[in-house]
Parts: structure tokens; C-alpha cells; sequence
């Protein structure tokens, strides 16, 4: 035995000497179960684009299904609020449900967050330091929607909501003008929907019926669910977006982008998404529209 060898734990040296005796290679005969165990446990890997897709798609849907390809980030976030007695073990399944989002905002609050920074919807900073507390994963393709108090012609807007839009607005040989920002209140045509981030209203002054519908497959394009409003639905007309993923979004328009990912209006009749099938597009979200 080495000096080395000496210093190592008991399980450390019965290893190694299994090794040596088997000519230096290691194979799984020679690790025990355990070890063999920790391995098989390791972190599993989060990836927050994704969870934050589930939490917005998940909580109106009957059942528990799953979202996208989500479930396993969805399903590692939910064992570490598990293991900090959030989250009944029961509802580890990868469905973010309105039992997740009340878990988390749980844990949220833990660590101090107030209001809508304890919405339930993972920031950054509380997924990464739930993963790293518990040991269960890491996170990848983090979300940030930087500075709140951001603007986009003069309306408050949050900074991944105004690149979202400048985005869209680049896609048109027109400009966007909003006509209502996020993180307004006392709106009660809104019904809420503006309270928090990502949520704007479009003005279509000026347009005609083709560039509206062009108008909202911009948006669309970027991450947005959009819809264009009509008088028919009890409205002037104008384009409603949400930016699908945003971490500051209320319970009210989270559950829009619900709607839009099953091809509704986002209203409260439900009904199907009015918008021609050529200016649908598919379903995405700013990071992954920067991805392609």
C-alpha cells in the first residue's frame, strides 16, 4: 500500500486495490453497487426554456399530460421541490400543474420574493439555486427577461419583450406602435393580462386587413402568441401578444398562451384561433426563434 493509499477511506482503497488486481482496468465487476448507484443518480440536466413552456401550457389542461418534450426538466424541478418539502412526491409526474406552480411560488417565497417575483413561473436565479441546494440537476438555456422598467415607443416593456418586438418590427416594411405596455394596471378591457410582463397591445391604425394578419405572423415568428382583435369580438381593432415564456407573466395570460398553443383565440369563449391558416405559423418562443 502507497502512502497515498493509506489516506484514502476504506472504500476508496478496496476499489483501487480491485483495480490493480484486475491489471488496471476498471470494469463494472469491480465497483460496487453503490458506487455504481451514485453514478446512475447523477444531476440530471434542466432545461428552462422548456420548463417555462410547461408552466404556461400546463396548468389549464385537463389530465396531467405532458408539453413538448419537457416532462423530464419538468419532472427533475419538481423532485427538488420535493426534497424541500414543497411538493408532495405524489405530483412528480413532469406535468407542471397548478399544484407545481403553487410549490414553487412556495419555494420562491422561501427565498424571499414577493408578488409576482413569487408567480410560481421559475427565474434564473431561484431555479438555479434550487438545482445546486438539492443536488438534483443544473440548468441549461437559462431565461433571463432583464430590466422591468424598460420601453418600446414609450410604453414600459420588460428588455426581452422589447428585442422580441424589434424583432417582429424588422420583419415589416411598417413600424409597430403598442398602444398598451406591460406592468399596467386598471384596465378592465384587459381583464388582467397586462399586470405583469410580457403582454402588449398593437395599434393596426392605418393598416390595411393584409398587414394586420402579416402583422400578427411577425410576432408570431418572434415567440409571441398574438391575435389580432376584432369588433366582432367586442373590440376595436388591435393585435394582443404575449411573449410565450416570459417569467413576469400573471396566471391570466399565461393561460392565453395556452389557448394559443392549442390553436384558440386566448378569449374567454375559447374558441377557435381567427387568424388564416397562412399566417398561423408554428408555435415557438424567442429563444428558440434566435436558435434558427
Amino acid at each position: 500500500m502507497t502512502h497515498q493509499e493509506a489516506h484514502l477511506p476504506r472504500s476508496r482503497r478496496w476499489v483501487l486495490s480491485r483495480t490493480l488486481m484486475i491489471g488496471g482496468a476498471v470494469t463494472a465487476a469491480a465497483v460496487p453497487s453503490v458506487f455504481a448507484l451514485q453514478s446512475a443518480s447523477a444531476a440530471a440536466s434542466v432545461d428552462m426554456e422548456l420548463v417555462l413552456v410547461a408552466a404556461m401550457v400546463d396548468p389549464q389542461k385537463s389530465g396531467t399530460g405532458t408539453t413538448l418534450n419537457a416532462a423530464a426538466s419538468v419532472k427533475a424541478v419538481e423532485q427538488a421541490l420535493d426534497a424541500k418539502n414543497h411538493l408532495s412526491a405524489t405530483y412528480v409526474d413532469g406535468h407542471y400543474g397548478s399544484t407545481t406552480i403553487t410549490a414553487y411560488s412556495a419555494w420562491q417565497k422561501s427565498l424571499g420574493y414577493t408578488g409576482i417575483d413569487a408567480n410560481g413561473i421559475p427565474g434564473p436565479t431561484s431555479l438555479v439555486k434550487l438545482g445546486s441546494d438539492t443536488g438534483v440537476y443544473s440548468v441549461t438555456r437559462q431565461v433571463s427577461i432583464g430590466s422591468n422598467a424598460d420601453s418600446y415607443g414609450g410604453r414600459r416593456v420588460n428588455t426581452r419583450t422589447k428585442n422580441m418586438l424589434a424583432a417582429a418590427d424588422g420583419k415589416l416594411s411598417w413600424s409597430l406602435a403598442l398602444t398598451q405596455g406591460s406592468y399596467t394596471t386598471g384596465n378592465p378591457s384587459s381583464a388582467g393580462t397586462h399586470d405583469g410582463g410580457g403582454v402588449v397591445d398593437v395599434s393596426v391604425s392605418g393598416m390595411t386587413a393584409t398587414q394586420r394578419w402579416q402583422t400578427v405572423k411577425a410576432l408570431r415568428d418572434v415567440g409571441f402568441a398574438a391575435w389580432l382583435r376584432t369588433p366582432e369580438q367586442g373590440f376595436s381593432y388591435h393585435i394582443h401578444a404575449n411573449a410565450v415564456g416570459d417569467t413576469d407573466m400573471v396566471a391570466v395570460a399565461r393561460a392565453q398562451v395556452h389557448d394559443y398553443f392549442y390553436g384558440k383565440n386566448g378569449l374567454a369563449s375559447h374558441a377557435a384561433d381567427n387568424t388564416p391558416s397562412a399566417y398561423k405559423g408554428s408555435f415557438t418562443w424567442w429563444e428558440q426563434y434566435k436558435r434558427s
